[in-house]
């Protein structure tokens, strides 16, 4: 029996176990399936990592590496090169490796980290050919960066999140000619410092409501047709623009890894496409815990190991049989606002509230409503849904609640 397994080796896994190992849990054990830790942080060779956790600008691997010499320094053990194939509604892992082949372990917590994916061409229905020349961002991000292979020289981007802009900015400075980035919403689904240090710096044209809506080429891309798209985001045919190119990098969103979390049955939330969980980050499986960008898409790194040190913490109180469950206070929230993460508050404390909104808003108020009644208003200039909102929730305010409801009031 192992105290606590952690499933994902990295920020989000090496945060929660540091965690755990702090709040006095001492039987730890992290599986990851890559031959490193560090997760996607490895190939993220750009700065901009850590100013909020550590107050100084780091690189993707300089942010990684502070938490993978912490693991060492304190002993937590590893098994790398290890895929998780099942996790049992009892806590039973059973994973496989090469030295080890296929075996079992019983834990009494687990925590997941395992991370995201992104969305690929298959899932965006792009017509035309199928010719080599397209790859998603990070794996174009990967090749660049890892392994020293340019994919292309003549570049156009679909969809404009984080990776989408660095790796416009990449390929520019390793010599490619990036022409376009197209993006099919109304506003960048990425930050802003990132179009004005990747795009805006670089002269590349971001072209909003715009999509691809096809593909030129035999065997190597040859080409792509742009076109711009209406409010119900509907191809205009007399907008038709082709650009010619041999690669196309397609950066369309992320998809929380969960097939393990949806075998053990925890329950899903539709609109993240993570676990439903508490403050705790605590799913509806006792035991069961989730942080990072499993749970739901984070823009900064920063947040991903502010939540899995909360996941950490939640871990080492359940194994340590401290239950402070008193209430059981849902959180729902309006069109405006997408989703909160918790989506359940199960203990009267003080809680930060992770949430996104749904569009691109100016000059708002974000109200808390606490069975109907107005408990907090804070006021924004700007809020878009590719930055992630946080807010404070007292303990104070929880005394006789059964419901908390999140409303974006436009002024």
């Amino acid at each position: 029996m192992t105290e606590l397994v952690i499933i994902g080796g990295g920020p989000a896994g090496m945060s929660s176990a540091i965690s755990a190992y702090e709040n006095g849990i001492r039987d730890i054990l992290i599986l990851e399936r890559d031959d490193k830790l560090g997760g996607i942080l490895r190939q993220c060779i750009h700065n901009g990592f850590g100013l909020h956790k550590f107050k100084e600008e780091l690189t993707g691997p300089e942010y990684a590496y502070r938490y993978e010499k912490r693991v060492k320094e304190l002993g937590i053990s590893v098994k790398l090169n290890t895929m998780v194939l099942e996790i049992t509604k009892d806590k039973k892992i059973i994973a496989s490796n090469s030295e080890d082949g296929i075996f079992e372990i019983e834990a009494k917590a687990i925590i997941l980290a395992m991370g995201c994916r992104e969305r690929a061409k298959g899932a965006l229905n792009i017509a035309g050919t199928r010719p080599a020349g397209v790859y998603s961002a990070g794996t174009a991000q990967k090749l660049v960066n890892m392994k020293g292979y340019m994919p292309g020289k003549e570049v156009v981007i679909l969809g404009s999140g984080d990776i989408g802009l660095i790796m416009a900015r990449r390929m520019t400075l390793e010599g490619a000619n990036v022409k376009a980035v197209c993006e099919l919403m109304p506003y960048s689904s990425g930050l802003a410092r990132n179009i004005e240090q990747c795009l805006n710096d670089f002269n590349i044209p971001l072209r909003l409501s715009h999509t691809v809506v096809a593909l030129h080429g035999k065997e190597r891309l040859t080409g792509v047709t742009i076109a711009k798209v209406d409010e119900n985001r509907k191809p205009i045919k007399q907008t038709y623009e082709f650009i010619p190119c041999d690669t196309l990098l397609l950066s369309c969103g992320l998809i929380p890894e969960n097939e393990l979390t949806k075998g053990i049955g925890a329950k899903i939330s539709s609109v993240t496409n993570g676990s439903v969980v508490d403050q705790n980050r605590e799913t509806d499986i006792e035991g069961v815990f989730s942080c990072g960008n499993v749970l739901h898409v984070h823009d900064l790194v920063d947040y991903v190991s502010e939540e899995a040190e909360i996941a950490g913490k939640g871990a080492s109180d359940y194994i340590k049989g401290i239950n402070n469950k008193t209430v059981n206070i849902p959180i729902s929230t309006d069109g405006k606002i997408r989703y909160t993460v918790p989506q359940i508050l199960t203990e009267k404390k003080d809680t930060t509230l992770y949430f996104r909104t749904a569009d691109l808003y100016r000059n708002v108020k974000i109200n808390v409503y606490a069975n109907e009644k107005l408990v907090l208003s804070r006021k924004k200039q700007r809020i878009a849904p590719s930055e992630m909102e946080t807010l404070k929730i007292d303990s104070k305010i929880l005394d006789g609640v059964s419901k908390l409801r999140l409303e974006l009031e436009e002024l």
